[in-house]
């Protein structure tokens, strides 16, 4: 794992609120090591997570309809306002990022929609999802590795600074499952068989040009193919694991792949916590796993479960402070982590 993901905390990607600078402000001065371009669902259409792919894509317009999103002849109104909004958000990190003395160094994250969600909740023409066309699947991921390549290259020419690219798959579980709906509630998108879903995203990880991070916060995530995969890292929600999940965790952890666990709540619980409460599910996995504590500082980032768009401000700041002194203590305290919990 790459020293830019030990013993750091980041964001997962949305934030609440609609001021790209305030959001940029506080990310950068909270999270230090490992801040990321935050994404702003809150201002509508074309800063949503797939909205926002609109804008990386290269040679592939789409435009919202009733239901969504779909392929179009030419950009259309929410892809031309996407793009508007990624520079904004651009302007805005850059504009922090002088101002703190931070310009040549540090490392940022980017997120973006990966291939399979992305086919999966885009239309064809013919209302089809995306992903049941092997033209059109090849076609998002080709454009999505091209785009993200020239992202990143605008973000190190920016900032100056290491890139790190998050790929979100929240549906990558119903993609290899076949529990995606089609056109109507009766039918369902075939299953897609995983070495061809592997190769999509492989596709796409190694085309960047930069680490890959995949992240998904949905319950029972697919680890063993993600341990297969080429991504550095894998970001999950560590709250939602259960005993079925624990090798999966232990084998990608064996295979030295690194861990973004996410520990702190994304909407504020009835009783603030400490950062010794948000370690807990982390200590409790590695416990049960039989894996030394000293992993934390070596394999293991924190993050919040989720994004944060659905917090309120307050405990958005607060959110991510916590992840960030959580992770000093798995790299600063290793004898206080070592009795947590054990006195």
């Amino acid at each position: 794992m790459p020293d830019a993901l030990v013993g750091v905390a980041t964001g997962v990607g949305s934030w609440p609120g609609t001021d790209p600078r305030e959001a940029a402000e506080i990310v950068v001065g909270e999270l230090g090591r490992l801040p990321h371009l935050v994404e702003l669902p809150a201002r509508g259409v074309g800063a949503d997570m797939i909205g926002r792919a609109s804008a990386l894509l290269v040679e592939l317009p789409f435009d919202t309809t009733t239901r969504g999103y779909r392929i179009t002849a030419r950009p259309g109104v929410a892809a031309k306002r996407a793009n508007e909004l990624l520079r904004r958000d651009l302007d805005a990190l850059e504009e922090v990022w002088e101002t703190q003395g931070l310009s040549g160094t540090g490392t940022v994250k980017v997120q973006s929609c990966g291939p399979l969600t992305l086919a999966a909740e885009v239309e064809l023409v013919n209302g089809h999802r995306a992903i049941t066309d092997a033209g059109a699947l090849r076609d998002f991921a080709d454009s999505l590795a091209e785009g993200l390549t020239r992202h990143v290259a605008e973000v190190r020419r920016r900032l100056g600074a290491d890139v790190v690219v998050q790929l979100d798959e929240p549906l990558l579980g119903k993609v290899l499952a076949g529990s995606l709906r089609g056109v109507t509630g009766m039918e369902r998108v075939p299953a897609m068989p995983a070495p061809e879903a592997q190769s999509l995203l492989d596709g796409v990880i190694t085309g960047i040009g930069a680490p890959v991070v995949v992240h998904s916060c949905a319950k029972a995530p697919p680890l063993d193919f993600l341990q297969r995969s080429s991504a550095i890292a894998v970001s999950i929600d560590a709250t939602l694991l259960t005993a079925r999940d624990l090798d999966g965790v232990g084998e990608l952890l064996q295979a030295g792949q690194g861990l973004l666990l996410g520990l702190v709540p994304s909407i504020a619980p009835s009783k603030p916590p400490t950062w010794r409460d948000v370690a807990e599910p982390a200590l409790a996995l590695l416990d049960r796993l039989g894996f030394p504590r000293s992993i934390l500082r070596s394999q293991i980032a924190v993050t919040p479960t989720c994004g944060l768009a659905g917090a309120s401000d307050a405990w958005a700041r607060t959110a991510v402070r916590l992840a960030a002194e959580t992770a000093r203590a798995f790299s600063e305290e290793p004898e206080s982590i070592a009795r947590l919990g054990q006195d």
